[in-house]
């Protein structure tokens, strides 16, 4: 059984409620829920393929995330390093605070629209106090991208996008994604060398 096979009970069960279980699946992701918001999200644009649906479908998905990163936020306040340390690994989080204490309100960004953890993003910006006008713009911002974007395509261009859709395609996007994901997953895993040069350059 594969990894996202395992949560398929649950998502079903959670499709049943329509848009009350994509809040529900969104707004828990974004505290420690595991589930990938695009194991429902995704089912749900492509069965509507409306523009107006996909619309809806958008400001659901980036308001229940972000308000459950609030929420985020508050255990990152109350609970602090010891309790962030427990649902992540060492090196997670040191690359986290690297990453939010050299790009602030855009590492939060960088999170929200990108496959990075964006939970223990809002863990330890809640644990750091950063200002939460700013958190949840950039989270807002993130979100919208990374929900408004493909929203929008299957939106405008449903029924061509899922014709196209062949063994050929799947190859493209495969390698196109592949070409994107390793130069960010260097960088992702170079971040605590940059901060031990930087740290040894002062």
């Amino acid at each position: 059984m594969g990894l996202l096979s395992m949560f398929d009970p649950v998502v079903q069960f959670l499709d049943g409620f329509g848009l009350i279980g994509l809040s529900i699946l969104l707004f828990s992701e974004a505290i420690i829920n595991p589930i990938p918001p695009e194991t429902l999200f995704w089912p749900m644009l492509i069965a509507d393929g409306t523009f107006y649906g996909s619309f809806v479908l958008t400001i659901v998905a980036t308001s229940s995330s972000v308000l459950g990163a609030i929420f985020g936020y508050w255990i990152g306040v109350r609970g602090g390093r010891p309790l962030i340390e427990r649902f992540a690994s060492q090196n997670t989080v040191r690359r986290l605070e690297v990453l939010t204490e050299r790009y602030g309100a855009g590492g939060i960004f960088i999170a929200a629209v990108s496959p990075i953890p964006y939970k223990v993003f809002g863990w330890l910006a809640g644990m750091g106090k950063m200002d939460l006008r700013l958190f949840i713009g950039a989270g807002i911002l993130g979100r919208g991208v990374r929900f408004g974007v493909p929203a929008m395509a299957i939106g405008v261009y449903g029924e061509e996008i899922l014709g196209a859709l062949n063994i050929w395609t799947f190859s493209a996007i495969a390698i196109i994604g592949t070409i994107v994901v390793i130069p960010l997953f260097r960088w992702w895993e170079g971040l605590l060398d940059e901060n031990d040069n930087a740290n040894l350059s002062d």
